[in-house]
């Protein structure tokens, strides 16, 4: 299968996943369609050590209204090595790009923890990080300040805030 093939099915399953998510029990109001609105932001921190580019990071939502789920994704000015093992609800969908879901995001609340752990192709004295929401349950996000960062990660080991 060729690469753009593997990475049409693997966004289409992404969507699939996220389409076809429900709300929580107890959910009055999920964001459904485009009248929904709802402030998704991200934080966390990146490392880079030799080959090896640590992310953590935590969607939150400021409202106003709750999304049963999200997706976040990472780009990198580096190439990732071909194999990677990424955390659950991840999915590599290009050679310098990873996306995860974030699950439920309530209302004023956060979602899962991401951590992801990945291997570059080559040793690099820095990468850019860029975070963004690639998908957000069709929800109109009108404060994109919070959710879209390009982090400059040095081999250091240190970590870079976002």
């Amino acid at each position: 299968m060729r690469r753009g093939a593997v990475r049409s099915v693997v966004v289409a399953g992404l969507l699939a996943l996220g389409a076809g998510a429900g709300a929580p029990p107890g959910w009055a109001s999920v964001a459904a369609g485009p009248e929904a609105e709802a402030d998704v932001a991200y934080h966390g921190r990146v490392y880079l050590s030799g080959a090896q580019l640590r992310i953590w990071l935590v969607p939150e939502n400021d409202g106003p209204s709750a999304l049963a789920n999200a997706t976040v994704r990472v780009r990198l000015s580096a190439e990732l090595a071909d194999r990677q093992q990424l955390a659950e609800g991840c999915a590599r969908a290009g050679v310098r790009e990873v996306v995860c879901e974030t699950g439920p995001l309530p209302l004023h609340g956060r979602g899962r923890h991401i951590g992801l752990a990945l291997a570059l192709r080559e040793r690099v004295p820095e990468v850019v990080v860029r975070v963004d929401t690639w998908w957000n349950g069709g929800a109109t996000d009108r404060n994109h300040v919070n959710n879209e960062h390009v982090v400059l990660a040095l081999d250091t080991g240190d970590a870079y805030a976002f």
